[in-house]
């Protein structure tokens, strides 16, 4: 189809009335643009009515005034069946809806109204105090202005539905909201939790608090001057296509890597959580601003077995060994009974980090599940997932989570441990030889299971 090349004067108010096809025009495509032919064309031709009187065409080419005349009178007049064939052009061009019906049947009599404590716990993985107490942490961060269409879903109902989505229950026409009401949601709710609300959550500790951690890491394990326990866990994620191979872990499943300290309650004081799941365990500690900042770290010496020993994180095999990261001595048929018993004693201690991610991911268990998040803003989600983590852990968790969790995590199974086999710190190395003469002389010996 050729069209002329004609210019329409622009003016206010301005109604499109009419998409007429005219299949035995006589303008012809004399000047027209890519047209070779020359002969009778169907001509689309969108007629403009303002108050009635025609609009003024500007043509280009020798076009005459008897043919725009008879365009416009064209349109003018046009028969019934064109009409027809019109009104069922626009009506398929219109929107179907313009605001759909918002319903708070869910949150308003279901959940207000009928829910126990019990259910509120099961629901939205926290009392009702505490939900409270979450609400007014983000009052300014998720809070919506009112608008003129309809009102704004109130705070506490957006943090529900986060919570509730953050939980692993994804059926959004539960409550009454459309899909991406409840995306816009959580992201806002993560944005929010990681730009601000994170850091009175999340912190490293100050030298009172690392005494009182390493008191009762000491109390729990025996071994002095534990500042923390670091370990790394793999979250599900949806990744790009160019970047496939880079997230898939050992255990073939594409992933971003979570590495946390964990102190003796297994509260999280330290989180990173943008290396993909390919990455070994000792680039990912290297590549955070936990191993960039470590001199920032409490020290709070004491004299042990003749040595001077700093505090420290104990680490799997899967880290180097350095003066602020002790791992166990690595297994051969020359280890000595104080080397094995030392080993023994990490890995109790150790285990309150693995404690501490199954309590995450039991009470959060969209990090067990491939989720419809981009894979630039899954971070955001863990991050926000570990600081909710810290806002409840004083509350006990049902042990049912636990065992849901557990299933979950079946079917995509954490990655076996990859050995660090590079050369070992002398200063990680003086302080492990300490650690392992004070066991020795304080404590009975043990075997590692």
């Amino acid at each position: 189809m050729c069209l002329p090349n004609a210019r329409w004067r622009r003016a206010p108010f301005v109604h499109w009335s009419a998409f007429l096809f005219l299949p035995a025009c006589d303008v012809r495509c004399q000047g027209s643009t890519g047209c070779k032919n020359g002969g009778r064309r169907a001509v689309l031709v969108v007629c403009l009515v303002r108050l009635g009187a025609a609009p003024q065409p500007r043509h280009h080419g020798d076009h005459s005034r008897q043919q725009q005349t008879m365009i416009v009178q064209s349109a003018m007049n046009m028969t019934s069946a064109s009409k027809h064939t019109l009104a069922g052009v626009l009506a398929k061009s219109s929107r179907r809806c313009w605001m759909r019906v918002r319903s708070k049947e869910w949150w308003e009599r279901v959940v207000l109204k009928d829910f126990s404590d019990a259910e509120w716990r099961d629901t939205f993985r926290m009392s009702r105090a505490s939900f409270h107490k979450l609400c007014g942490l983000m009052d300014g961060l998720l809070r919506s202005e009112a608008r003129t269409v309809r009102a704004p879903i109130p705070l506490p109902m957006r943090v529900a539905i986060v919570l509730y989505k953050l939980a692993g229950c994804a059926r959004y026409k539960v409550v009454g909201v459309h899909k991406c009401t409840v995306i816009n949601f959580v992201y806002s709710f993560c944005k929010g939790m990681t730009s601000s609300a994170i850091h009175a959550l999340i912190s490293v500790p100050t030298a009172a608090e690392a005494r009182r951690i390493a008191h009762g890491f000491q109390r729990k394990s025996n071994i002095p001057q534990i500042l923390g326990c670091i370990g790394g866990t793999h979250v599900p994620v949806l990744p790009p296509g160019d970047s496939f191979k880079e997230f898939t872990n050992r255990e073939g499943w594409p992933s971003c890597v979570l590495q946390a300290v964990v102190d003796d309650t297994y509260g999280f004081w330290n989180i990173n959580c943008k290396m993909p799941g390919g990455a070994h365990d000792a680039k990912v500690l290297k590549q955070s601003a936990l191993f960039a900042l470590a001199h920032h770290l409490p020290k709070e010496p004491r004299e042990i077995s003749r040595t001077t020993v700093n505090l420290f994180l104990l680490g799997d095999p899967a880290y180097p060994l350095l003066d602020w990261l002790i791992k166990d001595y690595v297994r051969s048929p020359n280890m000595t009974p104080e080397q094995e018993s030392f080993n023994a004693y990490l890995s109790s201690a150790r285990t309150t980090v693995e404690i501490a991610f199954g309590r995450l991911k039991s009470r959060w268990k969209v990090l067990l599940q491939r989720s419809d998040f981009h894979y630039t803003f899954t971070p955001h989600v863990v991050a926000t997932c570990c600081a909710l983590h810290n806002f409840c852990e004083n509350e006990s968790i049902n042990p049912a989570w636990i065992d849901e969790a557990a299933v979950l995590e079946q079917e995509l199974p954490q990655p076996g441990m990859s050995w660090y086999h590079a050369a070992d710190c002398a200063d990680g190395q003086t302080v492990r030889l300490a650690l392992t003469e004070y066991l020795k002389s304080n404590f009975p010996l043990r075997r590692h299971e």
